[in-house]
Parts: C-alpha cells; sequence; structure tokens
C-alpha cells in the first residue's frame, strides 16, 4: 500500500507530492508574466509557503531547493530577495541554474524539497 500524497494535482503534474515525512515542490512560476523580477519572485515563494504549511512543514524544514533563472545576471538580485525570505537558521542546500524557461516573460522557477513534520 502506497502512502503517496499529491497535493493540487493537475493535467501533467502535481504540485507537491509526500511519500512519508519528505515532500517534493514541483517547480512554481508566478501567475503573471510580466511582473519584474522581484514580483515573480516574491509571488513564487508565498506559493511555496503556502504548499509547505499546506503539507505540514515550512520554510525552516527546506532540505533542497532549485531556482531556474532566465538570466544568471539576475542572481544577485535574487539572492537579496531570497535573504529576506529563507530561514537564515536553518539553511537547504540550493543550486540556481540559468535556464530557457517555458513560458515567454517568466523570470524566475523553484523547486523545493522539504522535510514533513
Amino acid at each position: 500500500m502506497s502512502n503517496i500524497t499529491r497535493i493540487e494535482p493537475g493535467a501533467h503534474f502535481s504540485a507537491a507530492a509526500g511519500n512519508g515525512r519528505t515532500l517534493y515542490v514541483s517547480g512554481q512560476i508566478a501567475d503573471s508574466h510580466e511582473g519584474s523580477l522581484e514580483v515573480q519572485t516574491r509571488e513564487v515563494l508565498r506559493k511555496i509557503d503556502d504548499l509547505l504549511v499546506k503539507c505540514g512543514s515550512s520554510r525552516s524544514k527546506l532540505l533542497f531547493v532549485t531556482v531556474l533563472l532566465p538570466h544568471i545576471k539576475d542572481f544577485a538580485e535574487f539572492n537579496t530577495i531570497w535573504d529576506t525570505w529563507v530561514d537564515r537558521n536553518n539553511l537547504p542546500a540550493r543550486a540556481t541554474y540559468e535556464a530557457r524557461l517555458a513560458i515567454p516573460g517568466l523570470r524566475i522557477e523553484i523547486a523545493a524539497v522539504a522535510e514533513i513534520d
């Protein structure tokens, strides 16, 4: 018997899926593809917060985060925003890549892995 939980399943993937004590959050993007990096990043981080809470986790339980930026020149600006959001006492492992994103206008996509309480 499987103990996999799928959150907000869609046509092609779930927003998150968990198995036991580990939660996998799919790449989150902003709903509006026209905002600045800051606007889009803050929206994406809010979405991640919502999914973490819905699944019994939190920022302090993040294990690994993957950040995709279409322009690596935005790396420093992203870090400034990230530093205001992340739990500085429980920093996750993180990888940041420059990548062409699937939808024109997107400035960021973030996926995460977290522990579930």
